[in-house]
């Protein structure tokens, strides 16, 4: 979710996939199960944060 400044807050890295994608839409972290966590997705995608993760598309 953006900010009023247009920038991506940031999220923590226990919040599940499944709240993202009601954010981010349903192909977010495709491969990914619901209650993955986000931290988990950024490690083994090799990104440091969200908006990385969003860039690379995934």
């Amino acid at each position: 979710m953006r900010d009023q400044n247009g920038e991506i807050r940031k999220k923590r890295g226990d919040t599940q996939v499944g709240t993202l994608r009601k954010e981010y839409g349903e192909s977010f972290a495709k491969g990914y199960r619901s209650d993955a966590e986000l931290g988990t997705v950024l490690k083994k995608e090799g990104v440091d944060s969200l908006d990385q993760l969003l860039k690379k598309g995934k």
